[in-house]
């Protein structure tokens, strides 16, 4: 150990989304800031950015992208009048790119630390008591003690393992082993149908693999609006994954380097064999060792470190954020904690509002929404409005052949207020954000539908849809009244 211990105005553990963006704002306001991250690539070098970065988020999309590019190279560029012949892939060329894309933003976390003075500790970190933060070097085989006033927890989340189904002999993996594929597997089950399933499965149906979606709850994608997510279940069964919901998976038995998998439903009894079985039914905060008990810090009963509304935990000075605290395991949602923990520090106001936090799930076509879903709005009895208008009746998805899915907006009956939004179409991911800027102003309905929009563009659906909540859409043929 070291005799004499450096001190912080403020420790980071952990550097994903939440934490490296706290770690960055914190530095740029003038405080003193480690940040304590043990992730390293395959060379065996700092990778900062968290699952996010490393094996979630980002490689995901890059390989959606990959896949989505080749299967309209086979099946939609004979419309546009480009003709091809003897498509091919090369899936090590394609995990290649996906790898190249991680590198370049994990390396460019590390030099925007460098920019801003931020000290990245590679190695272990475990919060003792006093706020001294033991920091262990496995490769050095030695340990660090290092303090500071505030502390602020981000140490993510991992896979949720399946209690009948353990990862083994690399054929039941993981959502990060699934991304490392060498081959494409004839057959894969996914163990859950929720977004990183739909995105996993999405992947590799586009390459070739005969997909399906395991799911031990009876709805599809429940916490999404329902008129938009059965429109997307027809979507996505009709592209070619295969959906078994309330379905419970029991047991397993390797034959022959394939998984057959033993399952129940209302069919009975059931067994199939699979070449791969990725486990997708969820993630658990990565708690770990992260802290000792003298450390104080409390756990609320599912697990999670247990926050006020500012992230701030039971002990004075000690802030937790991301996916170890309460609220949905998004990336952005963290980010926007880490830098809403570092304004405090600062003594700056700051907030989250978890009301208008945007989802996404990136299959094709998108899914995306903010704000209450209408299943939410009758149960808790309120009157709305409802407008809606599809992308089939748009000028720019017509001219880029992606005209499945809708736009739809919830607005309360008296004020006109919108209460969420929903959408389900091309590029939904970059449209949602109209919604949360709309809701975060308080907008109505009417400011939406009295804004001009570009002509033409897909946020014109966005538009039609605002003008729709008071039967005002202009391109949507509705009978006149006498």
């Amino acid at each position: 150990m070291s005799s004499k211990m450096k001190n912080y105005d403020v420790i980071v553990i952990g550097a994903g989304p939440a934490g490296y963006v706290a770690a960055i704002r914190c530095a740029q306001l003038g405080l003193q800031t480690a940040c304590v991250d043990n992730w390293f690539n395959k060379e065996g070098k700092p990778s900062p950015g968290g699952t996010c970065l490393n094996v979630g988020c980002i490689p995901s999309k890059a390989l959606l992208e990959s896949s989505e590019l080749f299967e309209k190279a086979k099946t939609e560029f004979s419309q546009h009048g480009i003709t091809t012949k003897n498509i091919s892939l090369d899936l090590e060329k394609m995990i290649q790119r996906k790898e190249q894309v991680v590198n370049d933003l994990t390396s460019g976390i590390g030099a925007l630390f460098t920019a801003n003075q931020v000290d990245l500790i590679s190695g272990t970190a475990r919060l003792l008591a006093d706020k001294e933060v033991e920091v262990s070097f496995p490769d050095k085989n030695k340990k660090e003690k290092i303090t500071a006033e505030n502390i602020i927890l981000a140490p993510g989340s991992l896979p949720r393992a399946h209690p009948e189904i353990p990862f083994t002999n690399n054929l039941i993996v993981d959502s990060s082993a699934a991304l490392e594929f060498e081959s494409v597997p004839g057959s894969i089950a996914i163990l859950g149908a929720g977004v990183i399933g739909l995105e996993l499965g999405s992947v590799w149906r586009r390459l070739g693999s005969k997909v399906s979606l395991i799911e031990l709850s009876k709805g599809f994608l429940p916490t999404a609006d329902k008129h938009i997510s059965q429109q997307a279940r027809r979507i996505l069964l009709k592209q070619g994954l295969n959906f078994h919901f309330e379905t419970r998976v029991t047991g397993y038995e390797i034959k022959n380097n394939k998984v057959q998998l033993e399952f129940e439903n209302s069919k009975g009894q059931q067994k199939e064999l699979f070449d791969k079985v990725i486990v997708a039914i969820g993630r658990v905060p990565n708690i770990g060792q992260i802290f000792s008990d003298n450390a104080g810090i409390n756990l609320d009963s599912r697990g999670f470190i247990e926050v006020n509304e500012q992230c701030q935990t039971n002990v004075d000075g000690i802030y937790a954020i991301g996916d170890a605290v309460r609220g949905p395991m998004l990336a952005h949602k963290g980010s926007e904690e880490g830098m809403m923990v570092a304004e405090r520090i600062k003594g700056k106001s700051a907030r989250v509002n978890y009301e208008t936090v945007p989802f996404v799930v990136y299959t094709d076509p998108e899914i995306a929404w903010c704000g209450k879903t209408e299943q939410q709005l009758k149960e808790s009895g309120q009157d709305y409005q409802v407008g809606s208008f599809p992308f089939a009746s748009n000028g720019r998805a017509r001219a880029v052949a992606q005209t499945e899915g809708m736009i739809k907006i919830l607005a309360d009956s008296k004020t006109d207020r919108v209460l969420g939004v929903h959408m389900l179409g091309p590029h939904v991911s970059e449209l949602i954000a109209q919604a949360v800027i709309a809701m975060e102003f308080g907008s109505s309905s009417e400011d939406l539908a009295m804004i001009m929009f570009a002509h033409p563009s897909l946020s014109e659906v966005m538009h039609e849809a605002a003008l729709d909540v008071e039967a005002g859409a202009i391109h949507k043929a509705r009978p006149l009244k006498n």
